[in-house]
């Protein structure tokens, strides 16, 4: 049986896992603690978490590897928790799949501003206008998209996104209305939505170098652009 989890971490310092999870419950969270990946494989076959907490240097399988299995069956929010502090550790984390970074030491205040943005954003309405080119079909009623008649792939940040720009589509969209809609905080950095904007083409569009859904607008932000 399925047993809805707010948040799990994974996180094999133990110390700060406590401390972690005791904040986030203070604050009216349910939370699960796995002290490597492979005990959170294990914990994932009988539970599901609203959001994963993610470091990435764990004994034995590493976090970069979990985000992949965890993405092979599902869309759950994953934030990645870690101390290194190059640029190319965020974009690895973000192409395999991780929906946010925060560098280590963190702040427990907006880790939990990012948590409850994210629980309030998966669990919000889809909006009321479909779209459907006869092969890119997206069903605000189920919150679903499918490509050439099969369900499309997509991350939670991944979704919400495309469907955030569907939803407004012929219009530019900035880049800080997607940073304020879409990730619930206005200082996220242009990087991460380029990485996001990038894999949501290699999903969609027939080629990626020449996208024809997904139009950057020089200087103000993108738009999606209906086929007909």
């Amino acid at each position: 049986m399925w047993a809805p989890v707010d948040v799990l971490m994974v996180e094999d310092e133990a110390d700060l896992g406590a401390s972690t999870l005791e904040y986030l419950r203070a604050f009216g969270l349910s939370t699960a603690y796995a002290p490597s990946a492979e005990d959170a494989v294990g914990w994932l076959a009988d539970n599901r978490p609203r959001v994963v907490l993610l470091d990435i240097n764990l004994p034995g399988m590493n976090g970069f590897e979990l985000c992949r299995r965890i993405r092979a069956s599902s869309a759950t929010p994953i934030v990645f928790l870690s101390a290194r502090a190059s640029d190319d550790d965020e974009i690895l984390a973000l192409s395999v799949g991780g929906d946010d970074y925060l560098r280590k030491p963190y702040s427990l205040g907006v880790l939990l501003a990012k948590v409850r943005r994210i629980i309030e954003r998966t669990a919000g309405d889809a909006g009321p206008e479909g779209y459907d080119d006869g092969r890119l079909r997206f069903d605000p009623a189920a919150d679903r998209f499918w490509l050439e008649g099969e369900d499309l792939a997509l991350t939670a940040m991944e979704h919400r996104l495309l469907r955030h720009l569907v939803l407004n589509r012929e219009r530019v969209v900035t880049k800080h209305e997607l940073f304020e809609q879409v990730w619930g905080d206005a200082i996220t950095g242009d990087g991460t939505l380029s990485v996001h904007i990038r894999r949501l083409r290699t999903r969609i569009e027939t080629d990626p170098d020449s996208p024809r859904y997904l139009q950057t607008v020089w200087g103000r932000g993108y738009s999606f652009r209906g086929q007909s």
